[in-house]
Formats: C-alpha cells, sequence, structure tokens
C-alpha cells in the first residue's frame, strides 16, 4: 500500500491509551483499551509482522469487548426509581449504572421535619445527605448566612476528610432527604478507589454552584452604608 505508514496507528493508540488513563468509569477505560487494540492492529500486521504480537493485541481487543458487553448487560438491568434518578443526574452522572445503584443503596431515604439539625457548627459531618425535596437554612454563630434548595448536597465540603463543618445546617420544611453516614462512604470508597474520582468531580460541581448561588444572593444586597 503506497504511502501508509503504520506507525500512525500506533501513535493514534498512543493517544487513546493516554486518554483512556484520565478517565474514571471502569466502562469507559475498557472502551479505550479496546480502540487502542484495534488501532494497534495495523501496526502489528504491517509494521511488526510478527504473528505473536498481532494475537496478543487481538486478545487484549477481544476481552475487553467482552468486558464491555458484560458491564453494559449488567447496566442494562439496573433500574432507578424518579427520586434516584434525579439524585444521579445530578450528582453521580459520572458513574456509571451498577456503580451509582450500589452508592444509592450503602444509603437511606427519610422524611425529615422542620427543624431537625443535619450538621452542627464546629463539628464533623455525620453523613453525606442529598436533600430532595424541602429547604434547610445555613447558620453561623446564630445567625442565618445562607440557603440550601431542592436538589443540593450538604455536607461534602468536609464528608471525606472529617473536618469540623463552618456552619449549621437545619431543615426550614418538612423534607425527603438520602443520606449515607460519613464512615460508611469513607470505608465504601477505600474499598471503590475508582469510585471515589468521579464522586470528588460531582462534589465539586456542587461546591461551585453554592458558590455561584451565594454570590448571586451577595450581588443582591443593598450597599453598607
Amino acid at each position: 500500500m503506497t504511502g501508509f505508514d503504520p506507525a500512525w496507528f500506533g501513535y493514534g493508540a498512543l493517544v487513546v491509551l493516554l486518554a483512556a488513563s484520565l478517565v474514571a468509569r471502569v466502562d469507559h477505560v475498557r472502551l479505550g483499551l479496546a480502540v487502542a487494540a484495534l488501532l494497534a492492529l495495523p501496526v502489528a500486521i504491517f509494521g511488526w509482522h510478527g504473528t505473536g504480537y498481532t494475537l496478543l493485541i487481538l486478545a487484549i481487543l477481544v476481552v475487553n469487548l467482552g468486558l464491555i458487553a458484560r458491564l453494559w448487560l449488567r447496566a442494562s438491568k439496573v433500574r432507578f426509581s424518579a427520586e434516584e434518578q434525579e439524585l444521579r443526574d445530578r450528582h453521580f452522572d459520572g458513574l456509571g449504572p451498577a456503580t451509582a445503584r450500589a452508592l444509592i443503596d450503602h444509603g437511606h431515604w427519610i422524611s425529615a421535619r422542620r427543624g431537625e439539625v443535619l450538621i452542627r457548627e464546629n463539628e464533623a459531618a455525620p453523613c453525606l445527605f442529598y436533600l430532595a425535596e424541602g429547604a434547610a437554612a445555613v447558620r453561623r454563630d446564630g445567625q442565618d448566612v445562607g440557603a440550601v434548595a431542592d436538589g443540593a448536597l450538604i455536607g461534602e465540603a468536609t464528608v471525606l476528610d472529617g473536618a469540623h463543618a463552618t456552619g449549621t445546617v437545619v431543615l426550614t420544611r418538612n423534607s425527603r432527604l438520602w443520606f449515607i453516614p460519613a464512615a460508611g462512604l469513607r470505608a465504601y470508597l477505600a474499598a471503590q478507589p475508582d469510585v471515589a474520582a468521579a464522586l470528588h468531580e460531582g462534589f465539586a460541581r456542587a461546591l461551585r454552584g453554592k458558590l455561584a448561588n451565594a454570590n448571586a444572593r451577595i450581588a443582591d444586597r443593598p450597599p453598607i452604608s
């Protein structure tokens, strides 16, 4: 084949491997390995002229395609209720269906009354909370300094490292919550390290949203005379 240089496929395979090493979801890693193996096949066939290399790359391709098929088959059987799906879409979208299902099942859904305290100032957050319905106030030194609305995570800033909360969070309406104890969450992530990166990304996005809302509230306040 005139002008054909199989090295370009090798470069492409390396780029795909680099991209696969940066993702958190296992199914995406498997897909990256399969694509890299597919790109490497022309190198083995036309460049190295070695049957052993070709068979090895074919084995990598077949094994990863098989694992992808198994993961997707398992994911196709996972079901979520409407409130579970909303939690996943908002905060666990970086997790595959089976992984998100397992994480949600480690927590609990409850209905809580107005006035219940979720997190206390200068204490470690006991749980990670998701406020499916309701509202909460954030208080510091007894003064309201913020508000939490439907769909927000509560405690994500400190739940993983056990740092003390900078404010008290108290429900201002009867609410529907999902929560997972801090110790249980840390134990789960220690046993599932591939989940931690995606979860950190979701936490960071939640914190950025809270910061944007706080800045918007500050901007709406009249200037201090």
